[in-house]
């Protein structure tokens, strides 16, 4: 059983959450434990203090443990954060074999061409992400190989961290007995969990709403366009009604979800809140309906932030679709409502798919993370492990440097 065993570790700003999954042969991976801990030592993804991050990573792992009776020997572990920065970048080699049959290895050396971008002082690449191959000028190909030509070009998709939040993020891991399988970017791990192959094919964006960050992937063709974290989550919408209610940020966290909505028109004028009810010492009555005026404008303003992402790249109002929104934040009432308004796209809330489990909790919009990362593993171990061109997600992971880190880390 042990063998079978994968376990995805999502590091966020608010929770840290492990999952583990058992693989059985041609089923689908059955998710047998799951446990969430409040993060400590983490702030906007980053880890601000080793010692405290490291202390909240073992007490998941131990309450996962508990709960299978398995311990996680190694898992696939989260990276997210502002510092997380997207390019992207062409690479171009001559095709080895004189009777022009590309093979495996012309591209891995394409793609090895495309990695020589300019990276910014103190960055490593975490993902090259080929989105499609040129063979001489045929192009919009998905896999050139056995294709027979003299010059193969690769357009790709560089994803890159500070390295110095990535060796925090493994020494912090490291420090609790447990080894890195590979360290994957938050949203495109939550993508594997809420997101189907025609949604990738059609185009479609992800908006992962965490603790601090909203982070998006946007797909089109089955191979990620874009991907961004913006430095504002369901914490600011916390601290929003904090300020406007003048009470406590425990307080205004329950007001938010036991009475949240975004949707103020739909809340009748005389509705009222006691915020007595939550222990708070003042005894005071507010409006539900000020309540949700004030998560509307946060919430407006969140999704505008994404939407000029999608400005960036040209792709406002053309992804046919639309919007999934996924993660902590997602689970607010009329999120919906006022995507599609601004948006001007169909939206819908992601959950996660293609497992199984006896847990209710594992079909959570929380969890598309980390239950990502177990399929991810899932995916990798079925097309030979990291470091191959997968032709999950077309993704090539660029884990070479990073397993020298983790080794070099693991003391």
């Amino acid at each position: 059983m042990k063998d079978n065993i994968i376990t995805g570790l999502d590091i966020g700003s608010s929770m840290i959450r492990v999952v583990v999954g058992q693989k059985i042969e041609q089923e689908p991976v059955h998710i047998i434990g799951v446990a969430e801990i409040p993060s400590e030592g983490i702030s906007r993804g980053v880890i601000n203090s080793i010692e405290d991050a490291v202390s909240s990573i073992a007490t998941a792992f131990e309450k996962a443990e508990r709960m299978t009776g398995v311990p996680s020997k190694s898992a696939y572990v989260s990276i997210a954060g502002t510092h997380i920065l997207s390019q992207s970048s062409r690479g171009v080699v001559a095709v080895a074999k004189a009777d022009g049959e590309i093979r495996e290895q012309d591209v891995d050396r394409a793609i090895e061409a495309a990695q020589a971008v300019a990276t910014p002082p103190n960055y490593e690449i975490l993902h090259v992400i080929p989105r499609s191959f040129t063979v001489d000028s045929q192009s919009g190909i998905k896999d050139p190989v056995g294709m027979t030509g003299i010059r193969l070009e690769v357009e790709a998709q560089i994803i890159q961290g500070l390295s110095a939040q990535v060796k925090n993020i493994t020494k912090s891991v490291y420090r609790t007995g447990v080894d890195i399988d590979d360290v994957v970017l938050a949203p495109l791990a939550a993508a594997e969990a809420s997101l189907n192959k025609r949604q990738k094919e059609l185009g479609v964006c992800l908006v992962n709403i965490g603790g601090s960050t909203t982070s998006i992937a946007v797909f089109e063709e089955g191979d990620v366009l874009h991907t961004s974290i913006l430095p504002v989550g369901s914490t600011h919408i916390t601290s929003d009604i904090a300020i406007g209610l003048r009470t406590s940020l425990e307080t205004a966290e329950l007001v938010k979800v036991r009475y949240g909505t975004a949707l103020p028109d739909d809340i009748d004028k005389k509705e009222e809140i006691d915020l007595s009810e939550f222990g708070d010492s003042e005894e005071e009555v507010v409006s539900r309906r000020h309540v949700a005026d004030i998560i509307q404008a946060r919430v407006e303003e969140i999704f505008q932030m994404a939407d000029g992402e999608l400005k960036g790249i040209e792709r406002s109002g053309k992804l046919p679709a639309g919007i999934v929104i996924t993660g902590g934040g997602a689970k607010l009432e009329g999120l919906g409502d006022i995507a599609r308004k601004e948006f001007r796209l169909p939206a819908s809330i992601g959950y996660p798919k293609e497992v199984s489990s006896a847990i209710d909790k594992v079909h959570d919009p929380t969890l598309s993370t980390a239950v990502g990362l177990v399929l991810w593993g899932d995916h990798l171990q079925q097309e030979g492990g990291a470091g191959m061109l997968s032709r999950f997600s077309s993704v090539h992971h660029g884990v070479g440097k990073m397993r020298s880190w983790f080794q070099s880390l693991g003391t």
